[in-house]
């Protein structure tokens, strides 16, 4: 049972990818979602021609499949009187309203929280924001790359202190899509709240508050030590030799992270085939392991750079301590365990054309969820105003004045 949200309508006024991926994430479990879009050129991620590092393709908008899979789209005036009516109509219906607008638009058309519950006193009212609801820059829009990744300490924490650059986020939408998980776990315990006490709340997630906790025990850290926080130079990262990275003789990455090196290094040994290391006195425990860190690294760095990765991957398969290849996109889309636990879910847009789209991360009955394609462009506005009891002649009336698409 994957469709635990079945019977819950969202209500989305929202565009791009933090807020609307929340709501692709409650469709894929089952909620139904109207996705309210500028009347003529839709959400403006329908003419993203380029992340600034690849070129989205035409047969595939592979971000707008992202972040709006399994919803109905309606191309809605929210700035005329009769689109406005559409839209209370709507929210009449809903569950949740759901939207990144900033506090000056959504003054301006009439869509904040008392706006909205006058039609509707039990709806879930839910904003996503790029610096917070309150404070000076509240009505500030913003990106992941600024609130996530720029402004929370993450870009400083990813930086690297023998290069002067600040790396950018590792890929489009990286903060966006963490954020969305969070107002989409928001809205779920907004409606069981509800469901328990009768009461609807008001819910708030930023961009910036979201890479605030995903830095969380750097910022705690960081707070008690009173030190800003930096990733460590390159000499500190060579106090457990079973904590770091080697390269392979075919120029690939083995990272290591087995915290309790002297508990693992028995065993390493022999599956290197240098199980004389197991009694060299340099390394026979905790202490005199990382006291002889470099001894060990350099004797690893060669070992290591002497087989490629298949070699390694065979003969590391027995290994019981912590490690993992560092890989690019294709290979990790090909990785056993995303096979095995269905993380990629396979797709067909509007034409057909197939691709495939990371499932969402929470699973319920061992079962991941099957996400269907995003909507056309208004694809589903006769069928929206048509349940809401418009008649056809009303309809193409409201179509010839601009009120829908």
């Amino acid at each position: 049972m994957t469709a635990i949200l079945q019977g819950v309508r969202i209500l989305e006024v929202a565009e791009h990818t933090f807020v609307p991926a929340a709501s692709a994430l409650l469709a894929d479990w089952g909620a139904e979602v109207v996705k309210i879009e500028h009347v003529t050129r839709g959400d403006a991620m329908r003419g993203l021609a380029s992340t600034g590092v690849a070129a989205v393709p035409d047969d595939v908008h592979a971000l707008l499949e992202h972040s709006n899979r399994g919803k109905k789209s309606l191309g809605l005036d929210l700035a005329s009187a009769d689109g406005l009516d559409i839209l209370h109509r709507l929210v009449a219906t809903a569950d949740v309203f759901l939207t990144n607008k900033l506090p000056s638009v959504r003054h301006k058309l009439a869509i904040d929280v008392d706006d909205i519950r006058a039609h509707n006193p039990r709806i879930i009212y839910v904003r996503g924001t790029g610096q917070g609801e309150r404070g000076p820059d509240a009505d500030k829009g913003s990106y992941d790359s600024l609130a996530f990744w720029a402004r929370a300490g993450v870009a400083v924490g990813a930086r690297r202190p023998e290069y002067d650059l600040v790396p950018l986020p590792p890929g489009p939408g990286f903060g966006d899509s963490i954020g969305a998980m969070t107002i989409a776990g928001g809205i779920m315990g907004a409606l069981f709240h509800r469901e328990r006490t009768g009461e609807s709340t008001v819910v708030d997630v930023s961009l910036f508050g979201t890479g605030l906790w995903a830095m969380g025990p750097a910022m705690a850290l960081s707070l008690v030590l009173d030190m800003p926080w930096t990733a460590p130079p390159a000499e500190r990262l060579s106090s457990n030799p079973l904590s770091r990275n080697y390269e392979t003789s075919d120029g690939r990455i083995l990272a290591f992270t087995c915290l309790q090196a002297a508990r693992y290094w028995p065993t390493l040994c022999d599956v290197i085939g240098r199980s004389d290391l197991a009694t060299d006195a340099r390394f026979a425990d905790q202490v005199s392991l990382l006291e002889n860190s470099l001894a060990a690294i350099e004797i690893l760095d060669d070992v290591f750079a002497s087989a490629t990765l298949a070699d390694w991957r065979a003969r590391l398969a027995t290994f019981d301590g912590q490690w993992a290849v560092v890989q690019d996109t294709l290979e990790a889309a090909e990785d056993p365990q995303t096979i095995a636990n269905g993380y990629l879910q396979e797709c067909h847009t509007a034409n057909g054309v197939p691709f495939r789209l990371v499932a969402a991360p929470v699973q319920y009955d061992e079962q991941p969820a099957a996400p269907t394609r995003a909507p056309e462009f208004n694809e589903h506005g006769d069928e929206i105003l048509a349940d809401l009891g418009l008649d056809f002649d009303t309809i193409v009336d409201l179509k010839v004045r601009g009120v829908v698409a």
